[in-house]
């Protein structure tokens, strides 16, 4: 264990336990939940609760635990055991009115000593490794998953100090400078149950409350936008995400054409030179039904080599080229800025790639990021996605005729 690993005496190794909130009447989405709680609404052909065990078992964690309440039949006539998954799913069923709070109390005797709390109405392509990993490093009493929301997708509800802490944890989203929201997947150790009060209490009121006021709510910070049925504004952005139509992540220069020496620029489209086999690469992926989305850098704009006019124009050109050889490209993403401008979007920094996937619902722990070198690398892992690097031996149709993307489409490696 390094100097940096901090844990409680009652950590295990990693996870193995989740306990999913699952038991309130899903008002806001009526009449759609007059008849199934709302977790039960399916998403292309299966309930959405079934994409939240699939995700736990892939990840590891075999033993769920389900506090449910309203129509509870419904969810453990579907689930049973929970042995289709490969899990062990046991179920406590408490009244329709109980607060979270409440619920916990009422099946506390299941849990183990540090347990995933997770909310049954929002969904993140996490990787469960890092979240546990950085609560380990924290050495607090719980963790929470905390949304960035850098692009107004919902209300904030909360403020995390620069050491990573929640400072300000405010349900009514009232308070002055919020900025995240909290969406569940909390790792927690057991005893902070000790906290709530006798009666139907609030969990995310009284624990929380009481763990920032003593510091030991840690944040797990995610800029990857989470997915929920929770009301009928997000159900369209759920079934899109929940396609998982396969999508492919592509640097420009020096993956689809021939890059300019160091220090220098493609100004237009005479002195662009594609690299050998990335039309019909473009091609392949069209026919494969990728999505492709170009990334990249631009910085020649800053320093005045191009302009955005001369872009557009090459791009134009490039698209043209790419569709009379059967492909297709989605959308192209780039940065303008100078290498010291300090922008959020220039790589190695992940924000285009973030863009990209708000824009066109990707599941990044499922989609490749293709470039040529590191900076390429290093923006994929910020933000969490897959990594394929072209070189002189290695072309972009080398890594498509390869079958890598492929077999990553449909399997998540969070």
């Amino acid at each position: 264990m390094s100097a940096t690993d901090t844990i409680t005496p009652a950590s295990p190794a990693y996870l193995s336990q989740a306990v999913i909130l699952a038991g309130g009447r899903g008002t806001r989405l009526a009449p759609l939940t007059d008849t199934r709680p709302k977790p039960m609404i399916e998403f292309h052909g299966k309930p959405f609760l079934e994409y939240l065990v699939e995700q736990l078992a892939e990840q590891g964690i075999t033993d769920i635990v389900m506090l449910l309440g309203y129509l509870p039949d419904c969810i453990v006539d579907h689930f049973g055991d929970g042995n289709r998954w490969g899990v062990r799913i046991r179920y406590s069923i408490g009244e329709v009115d109980d607060e979270t709070g409440r619920r916990l109390q009422r099946a506390g005797d299941l849990f183990d000593d540090v347990f995933l709390l997770m909310y049954c109405d929002n969904l993140c392509p996490l990787n469960f490794q890092r979240m546990w990993s950085h609560f380990r490093q924290r050495g607090a009493r719980a963790q929470v998953t905390v949304y960035a929301n850098e692009d107004g997708y919902t209300r904030n509800n909360l403020i995390v100090d620069s050491d990573g802490f929640i400072s300000v944890y405010d349900k009514s989203r009232t308070a002055e400078g919020l900025r995240g929201v909290d969406i569940g997947y909390l790792i927690t150790e057991k005893s902070v149950l000790e906290i709530l009060p006798e009666g139907n209490p609030s969990f995310e009121v009284e624990v929380y409350g009481r763990l920032v006021a003593e510091r030991q709510l840690a944040a797990f910070v995610t800029r990857h936008r989470y997915y929920s049925v929770g009301d009928f504004r997000r159900i369209r952005l759920t079934e899109q995400f929940l396609e998982r139509r396969p999508a492919v992540l592509l640097d420009r220069d020096g993956v689809l054409n021939e890059k300019a020496p160091r220090g220098c620029y493609v100004t237009c489209w005479d002195e662009w030179r594609w690299r050998d086999g990335a039309r019909e690469a473009l091609g392949r992926l069209h026919d494969e039904g990728y999505q492709v989305i170009v990334i990249t850098n631009q910085a020649g704009i800053a320093r005045g080599s191009l302009s955005e006019d001369d872009l557009a124009e090459i791009h134009r050109n490039m698209i043209g080229e790419t569709e009379a050889a059967r492909g297709s490209i989605a959308a192209i993403y780039h940065c303008p800025h100078h290498w010291d401008d300090g922008c959020e979007c220039r790589k190695p920094k992940p924000g285009m790639i973030f863009q990209a996937q708000r824009e066109f619902g990707l599941d990044l722990s499922r989609t490749f990021y293709i470039g040529d070198d590191d900076r390429d690398g290093k923006a994929a892992e910020a933000a969490e996605c897959l990594f394929a690097q072209v070189g002189p031996e290695r072309s972009l149709l080398d890594i498509v005729q390869e079958g890598e993307l492929t077999r990553h489409a449909n399997v998540s490696t969070a």
